[in-house]
């Protein structure tokens, strides 16, 4: 999510005549798309703000812009006016549409400062945005925007809104827009794809965008993040299973196998009901790539509720895992509750992160000496004359290869694979 929004922030940059550089000190714009999902996050992002202010010495008509969810935040816009006096626009995450006017006007007048946050909980969602696509063959494609589901660790619906959704017409039609531009993979974001369409009240639904999406014409792949495991349905699955598009790479987080800490985190679900929606997708696509978040250390969490944390990750069989040790999320419930000690956490964490890596590298061993379509995604630096791209269900492979794969869809014998990685041979046609 955060990537694309860069993406659009980088359009109207290049709309006004401005082009990527990777040296700060030429640069005559930078722009900061913040997070503050994590605190640690936050600290990083004002830490970087920070080492800029070097360059308006350099060049007195630098402009510096913040934007993104940190900003979000009450009081933030007022606490970097403040102690980032050099910062010449802040916006909030309901701004991006006025960035280009803002911009004009800071280069009409430099001493000009705008901090602008609108505090809308629903905003009206803009369309026809300007896109400076950075993702090479895959392009990512807002459904929806917004959070309904107030997990008590997490700051998104504070500073994201709640959840809207576009029109399936205006999706449906990006869509084709971009598959007609050359793109081989779409990506469909949201904070939760599954309840797409329930603030529409006209009938449209997840599974009827998929359903639409999959009678488009051509060789392409659909993903899509985030799933709630609360909001995956049976027709979903079943679409996904009978699809000859949409990938069969189910990405649910869980957080936590345990049902005392799934009910303090608020996540409206039980280990059991997870585990019959995993049950559902495996009869369905038995090769499915399912991931998952997963996090230790939740406030009140014990070792009973940990050990069930690794019995879910032996049961599952995730491809892969996003581990974390849970962090204060100042504004949140869960922020104001008894704190597991961090030598507890740091403990389980290794421990989770061993067993999900043996477990990965036994679903990876699977894969050798066996045929897969593989769209290859860009050359690997480390490795000159390599390439590498994913499976349908979402396994990277590297392979001996030209630049000119690059946005093609190739054949590959799995020959070894290597914990998370794999490592083929391209069959020639």
């Amino acid at each position: 999510m955060n990537i694309h929004e860069s993406e659009k922030a980088a359009g109207i940059f290049e709309s006004l005549g401005y082009s990527e550089t990777s040296d700060e000190k030429e640069a005559d714009l930078i722009l900061f798309n913040t997070c503050c999902i994590r605190d640690n996050a936050e600290q990083r992002a004002l830490g970087n703000i920070g080492a800029v202010k070097k360059y308006k010495k350099i060049n007195k008509n630098l402009i510096i812009a913040v934007m993104g969810c940190m900003t979000q935040q009450d009081g933030m816009g007022n606490t970097l006016r403040e102690k980032y006096p050099y910062v010449d626009i802040v916006i909030g995450t309901n701004n991006l549409d006025k960035l280009e006017e803002f911009i004009i006007s800071c280069r009409n007048n430099h001493k000009k400062k705008i901090v602008e946050i609108d505090p809308n909980d629903r905003p009206e969602i803009k369309e026809n945005e300007k896109v400076y696509r950075t993702s090479g063959t895959n392009a990512w494609l807002n459904i929806m925007y917004g959070c309904n589901n107030f997990c008590t660790y997490c700051i998104v619906p504070y500073v994201r809104g709640r959840e809207r959704s576009r029109s399936i017409e205006n999706v449906l039609a990006e869509f084709k827009d971009l598959i007609n531009q050359g793109y081989k993979e779409i990506t469909l974001l949201g904070q939760n794809v599954n309840s797409y369409g329930n603030d529409l009240n006209d009938g449209t639904s997840f599974a009827k965008l998929l359903k639409e999406i999959d009678k488009i014409e051509g060789k392409f792949r659909v993903r899509f993040m985030t799933s709630h495991p609360k909001d995956l349905n049976d027709e979903v699955i079943d679409i996904i299973a009978n699809s000859k598009n949409i990938c069969k790479n189910i990405h649910l987080p869980i957080q936590s196998g345990s049902n005392k800490i799934l009910k303090l985190m608020n996540r409206h679900y039980t280990r059991e009901y997870y585990l019959s929606v995993i049950e559902k997708i495996k009869a369905k696509m038995p090769e499915c790539g399912i991931t998952t978040d997963l996090m230790v250390g939740f406030p009140y969490e014990e070792e009973e509720d940990f050990l069930d944390t690794l019995d879910i990750v032996n049961k599952v069989g995730y491809s892969s895992a996003f581990t974390f040790i849970y962090s204060i999320r100042k504004g949140t419930k869960a922020a104001l509750m008894p704190q597991v000690p961090y030598k507890v956490s740091q403990d389980r964490i290794m421990r989770l992160i061993k067993a999900q890596n043996e477990k990965t590298k036994e679903i990876s061993h699977l894969f050798e000496g066996r045929v897969f379509e593989v769209l290859v995604e860009d050359i690997v630096e480390k490795k000159p004359g390599y390439v590498c791209g994913r499976t349908d269900n979402g396994r990277l492979v590297t392979f001996l290869g030209s630049s000119d794969l690059i946005g093609s869809f190739v054949n590959v014998k799995i020959e070894k694979s290597q914990s998370a990685s794999l490592y083929g041979t391209l069959i020639k046609e």
